[in-house]
C-alpha cells in the first residue's frame, strides 16, 4: 500500500510571513526534558527575536529549565495565541525544535543582547543584572508552523 502524501508543506512566502509574525512575541512556551528522570517539562517564559543574537531568552537559575537547558540543550518553542473567537486549534502557532546555547556573562555580545532586551523587556530591569540569570541563545533546528485548520508547513531554520 503506497504511503499517503505528506499534509506538511515546505513554506511558501505567504506562511514564512505568518511564521515571522509570530516571532514577534514577548513569550513562548518553552519544552524541556529534566537531567535527572529524563521527563518532559514546559514552562512560559520571557522570548524576544533579536536582531543580532537570534531567538533568546532570559532564565534564573532558580527555575528548573535553567539546569535542563544547561545540561540537555535540545528543547522546543511553542508560539501563538488563541484569538478571542473561533476554535482555538483553528489559531496560528509556530512550533521551533533548537538548542540552547547560554551566553557567557563576558560574551562581547552581552552588552548589546541586554540593552536590545531592555528595549522589548523593560520589566527586567529590576532583575537582569542579577548573577544568578544568564541569556541563552535558542539557535532553531527546525520549525513547524501550524497556519489554522489544513494549512501545515515546514520552516526552514534560517528563514526565521
Amino acid at each position: 500500500m503506497p504511503e499517503p502524501p505528506d499534509p506538511v508543506r515546505p513554506a511558501d512566502d505567504d506562511a514564512l510571513a505568518l511564521a515571522r509574525g509570530l516571532l514577534v512575541q514577548n513569550h513562548a512556551a518553552l519544552a524541556w526534558i529534566d537531567p535527572d528522570t529524563g521527563m518532559p517539562g514546559i514552562s512560559r517564559i520571557a522570548f524576544a527575536r533579536d536582531p543580532v543574537a537570534g531567538l533568546l531568552t532570559l532564565v534564573s537559575g532558580l527555575a528548573p529549565h535553567f539546569r535542563a537547558l544547561r545540561d540537555r540543550p535540545d528543547c522546543a518553542l511553542m508560539l501563538g495565541e488563541v484569538g478571542d473567537r473561533g476554535d482555538p486549534l483553528t489559531h496560528p502557532r509556530l512550533m521551533i525544535r533548537a538548542r540552547a546555547r547560554f551566553v557567557a556573562p563576558d560574551d562581547p555580545a552581552r552588552p548589546g543582547i541586554r540593552a536590545r532586551w531592555l528595549d522589548r523587556h523593560p520589566r527586567a530591569q529590576a532583575y537582569i543584572d542579577l548573577p544568578d540569570f544568564a541569556f541563552v541563545r535558542l539557535t532553531p533546528v527546525s520549525a513547524l508552523l501550524n497556519g489554522g485548520f489544513a494549512r501545515a508547513f515546514r520552516v526552514a531554520p534560517g528563514a526565521l
